[in-house]
């Protein structure tokens, strides 16, 4: 690299020199030759000698212009990264015209044209791939935008806010002039222009102002779109009844573009979204799919005010708004649904993913401190824990606290840009609370860890607890400050009758050790700490066998039952690991489990319960990580609990096959959630489930349950995974979101033919290196099968390196997130470790290394 990327901090934010305050926009689309055009109304703040510095990078530069008169060239200079114009002046209009390529914009960062399909991604700093601005987001305005474009090929053209004008033009061209009344942050700006189907419908406030709706999918895919549209209504009447918001335009347009490399994009009033969080129907979707749509549609629309009326001052405070935004859509999708269900889901994520961000080198807080390319900051800690410490201040203030802290929130900062310190302070202020130790859930990396010690004392009655908490050093921070961690709990005899010790259910640790003492108590109590997972933190405890079943069996909180089916299964893994012996079940363990699939219970929670827990979260608990070890107790464990378990599930599966047609509702997906989890367990018991699961498959009348039993199959390597996988590619070939699904069955199996079946499977008509979502389908998933992608012989490195490398010019971002199965890589054996490390330093070595991969690698080979 001829220069190398230079770092940010967080403490030299400065506001900017100067502001824009209006956008005038004009684009004249053509796939390799787009002419932009701005006019920019500038006002300087800062010093009156310092010149204007733009951003703008991969711009050819046509023209500049002050105040209508052509600028010498003598007072600008331009390179490959920023246009500095010198001028006194503390107001002016500036004018200028570039040129951009947005066919050769293979990175979908800025202006680019896929499928005949112009679109826009802007956040974090794609706008100056546009044009020359100031790409931060701390400077807003209220932007105008003409798009014009042949009317043929483009007939929609669409950009924020509400159209003004539509106007027909000379040689086949058309114009649409659009304009935002509420001023943005340039990341916010979109535009899509293509010829698309339109879902149409309309939402009426609870203010009486109606507004249209419009949802643009691709030719041929209208029948996929109700969900979406339906999901759309239920956030708006949602936000409106639980967070008291109401939305702001005439129009809320959806546009579904299959090459993205984001999930969606909130940009105001135009979304623009990864088609598969978009289409759904029961033949081409899932179960999950639909639930994702849901969450996904519902997350960027409240961004509307949690984001867009209210903005991050710089990109350190990025959690400001995803965090928040996350922890509402999570809300959302548990009013609407089950709450306990998707509370489950949601710790999934924290403990497969974001502990291990915890624990690697580029670990960081959910406000960072130094960031050298913002795009490896959209991360599970950022998002995910973002939403747990949002939702700690929740647990800590109730419902009708945090609500007064949102009302005071927007009321202080609507229209501005602010920082998670402003978020905060409004929270302490409308309630009266002192929130100086929770701050540090802000600054510090790293997942705290709870020791718990417990005494009783049966001649005093008298239960004393202890709480300690530490965290390990992480990469900048040798030394922690302790957090405020709120622990939920309940209390329960052996029997399982729930005890009552305190009117208080929430415990505070705020100290590295506090300690609860417990009076009149009758009898040993077993407790049932962090319930609904109050604090995103890891504990140590313990709890006997009998303990853990009697919480499974009698606690009245699902995440905290769902938990000790976890940490049993968890504990004969590690036990089998210890001794060098198979996983063992004791006949108390499998009683418990019997119990539980008997019980008159949530069909999802029986399923989730009885997943194991993944090789990732048990992989947590390892300082060296023992890759086939893992793997080993896994399988066994689970053909264990499928031999002894045999006759529920069959009975459970036929209990759980529905005769009547398809139907998405909480009730239908529950059971078939159970259903799969019972063939899952059937599957591995050999050939004799092979019936079970070709019938399945053939007779599904939605893609729940067919796909059900391809995975089954495929990943218990039955004899009619292959037959399956055939029939299935067949039958769906061209169908893009579904072939994801079976690239994705197939780089998770886990036999050791997957390395060179990924492989192939790059050189398959339906895969393309250049669509994001082909490349996470088969090769990011690869990256998450852990046996597999850490084959002993390196082979699933130099794999993954090698795509990166061809990625690293393209699409570097994607290159990117790849990388992330690298980052720990010191937590492996030896061997592994040097197989690592010749990937990340291979990748070091390119001449042209992009700055996305520089900074994890330069954080991964840091000594």
């Amino acid at each position: 690299m001829t220069q190398l990327p230079k770092a940010k901090y967080r403490k030299d934010y400065q506001e900017p020199e100067f502001t824009i305050t209006d956008v005038d926009l004009t684009f004249d689309l053509h796939p390799t030759e787009t002419r932009v055009k701005s006019v920019l109304k500038v006002v300087r703040q800062g010093e009156h000698e310092k010149p204007l510095v733009l951003d703008g990078e991969q711009l050819t530069l046509l023209s500049i212009k002050v105040d209508g008169e052509e600028v010498s060239e003598d007072l600008y200079q331009h390179d490959e990264h920023s246009l500095t114009l010198k001028t006194p002046l503390n107001s002016f209009t500036l004018e200028i015209e570039n040129r951009v390529n947005p066919t050769a914009n293979e990175a979908l960062e800025g202006l680019y044209l896929a499928e005949n399909t112009f679109c826009t991604q802007c956040e974090a700093e794609g706008f100056r791939r546009i044009t020359f601005y100031l790409d931060r987001p701390d400077v807003l305005a209220k932007f105008t935008t003409t798009v014009i474009a042949d009317k043929s090929d483009f007939p929609y053209l669409l950009s924020n806010g509400n159209r003004i004008k539509h106007l027909e033009l000379e040689n086949g061209k058309h114009s649409a002039t659009w304009q935002d009344p509420f001023p943005k942050p340039c990341y916010l700006f979109a535009l899509v222009a293509g010829d698309f189907d339109i879902l149409r419908d309309e939402f009426t406030t609870r203010e009486g102002r109606t507004v249209d709706l419009e949802l643009f999918v691709d030719k041929g895919n209208l029948d996929r779109a109700d969900h979406a549209m339906l999901s759309l209504k239920n956030a708006m009447k949602w936000d409106e009844e639980r967070f008291d918001l109401v939305y702001d335009l005439d129009i809320y347009m959806v546009v579904a573009v299959d090459f993205f490399n984001m999930g969606a994009m909130e940009n105001k009033g135009l979304n623009v979204f990864n088609a598969k969080y978009v289409l759904a129907n029961p033949k081409t979707a899932t179960d999950q799919d639909f639930l994702n749509v849901e969450s996904v549609i519902g997350h960027e629309y409240f961004h509307n005010w949690t984001g867009n009326r209210v903005t991050c001052r710089d990109w350190f405070q990025l959690s400001l708004k995803e965090g928040l935004t996350v922890f509402r859509d999570q809300e959302f999708s548990s009013d609407l649904g089950s709450r306990a269900v998707n509370r489950i889901q949601d710790v999934r994520v924290i403990r497969s993913h974001q502990f291990a961000e915890d624990s690697g080198p580029m670990a960081h807080p959910i406000r960072p401190d130094k960031v050298v390319q913002m795009n490896n900051f959209y991360t599970v800690t950022v998002y995910n824990k973002g939403a747990e410490v949002i939702r700690m201040i929740h647990t800590l203030l109730g419902e009708a606290g945090f609500q007064k802290g949102m009302k005071l929130y927007f009321e202080r900062h609507d229209g501005n840009a602010v920082t998670c310190e402003d978020f905060v302070k409004a929270m302490e202020d409308a309630n009266g609370k002192d929130f100086t130790t929770f701050r540090n859930w802000y600054s510090q990396a790293g997942t705290p860890v709870v020791t718990v010690e417990e005494v009783y004392d049966e001649n005093e009655k008298r239960l004393t607890l202890v709480l300690k908490q530490s965290t390990a050093s992480t990469p900048g921070q040798e030394e922690k400050a302790p957090f405020h961690i709120p622990v939920k709990w309940s209390a329960y005899s052996e029997q399982g009758q729930r005890l009552s010790l305190s009117d208080d259910d929430v415990l505070h640790l705020k100290d590295a050790e506090a300690t609860f003492a417990f009076d009149n108590v009758a009898e040993k109590p077993i407790l049932s700490l962090f319930d609904n997972f109050s604090a995103p933190v890891k504990v140590k405890r313990s709890l006997t066998d009998d303990e853990l079943r009697v919480l499974l069996a009698h606690s009245e909180d699902d995440f905290s039952r769902w938990d000790a089916a976890q940490s049993l299964f968890t504990r004969i893994v590690e036990k089998g690991i210890a001794t060098n012996s198979s996983a063992e079940l004791s006949e108390q363990t499998i009683q418990a489990c019997r119990n539980l699939l008997q019980a008159n219970t949530d069909p999802a929670l029986k399923a989730l319960a009885l997943t194991l827990p993944t090789a990732s979260t048990i992989a947590d608990g390892y300082e060296t990580i023992p890759v086939e070890a893992i793997n080993a107790q896994l399988k066994s464990l689970k053909l264990q609990l499928a031999e002894a378990l045999e006759d529920d599930f069959k009975e459970l599966l036929d209990v759980c096959v529905s005769e009547k047609a398809y139907q998405l509702n909480g009730e239908d997906i529950a059971k078939r959630q159970l259903k799969q989890v019972c063939l899952s367990y059937l599957a591995e018991l050999g050939d004799k489930t092979s019936n079970r699961l070709k019938q399945q498959f053939n007779q599904a009348d939605n893609l729940t349950d067919q796909l059900g039993a391809l995975q089954a199959a495929v990943w218990a390597n039955n004899a009619v995974a292959e037959p399956l996988l055939n029939q299935f590619e067949e039958q769906w070939r061209g169908e893009k979101l579904v072939m994801d699904k079976w690239f994705s069955t197939q780089a998770l199996a886990n036999n050791e033919k997957t390395v060179e079946r990924v492989k192939s499977l790059m050189t398959h008509p339906d895969f393309s290196l250049k669509n994001p979502n082909r490349i996470y389908s088969l090769l990011a998933a690869f990256t998450q099968n852990q046996p597999q992608f850490h084959r002993d012989d390196g082979a699933g490195y130099e794999l993954i390196g090698s795509v990166i490398q061809q990625l690293n010019t393209s699409n570097p971002q994607v290159a990117s997130r790849l990388l992330s199965a690298f980052v720990s890589w010191r937590r492996y054996d030896s061997s592994r470790q040097q197989l690592m490390r010749k990937e990340l330093e291979t990748l070091r070595e390119l001449s042209n290394l992009a700055s996305d991969l520089f900074e994890k690698i330069e954080s991964c080979l840091s000594e």
